[in-house]
């Protein structure tokens, strides 16, 4: 499923308020059953929208004096 930034917004403004209910711009209602569900969506959606922070590359060089 392709998400969008809106929708992420969305479900973090609920995740803070502490609902589990979203009424999304187009008027359509998404129920959650629970907190844990959404965190799990928010990361699949952070996962989709910035996947350049979800996986972070560390390359290490050293030098040595001949």
């Amino acid at each position: 499923m392709a998400y969008t930034l809106q929708q992420l917004q969305e479900l973090r403004a609920a995740i803070a308020e502490g609902v589990l209910m979203i009424r999304t711009v187009d008027g359509q209602e998404v129920r959650y059953r629970s907190l844990a569900e959404m965190r799990q969506i928010e990361a699949a959606m952070v996962a989709e929208l910035e996947p350049s922070t979800s996986r972070i590359k560390r390359t290490v060089f050293t030098f040595e004096r001949g």
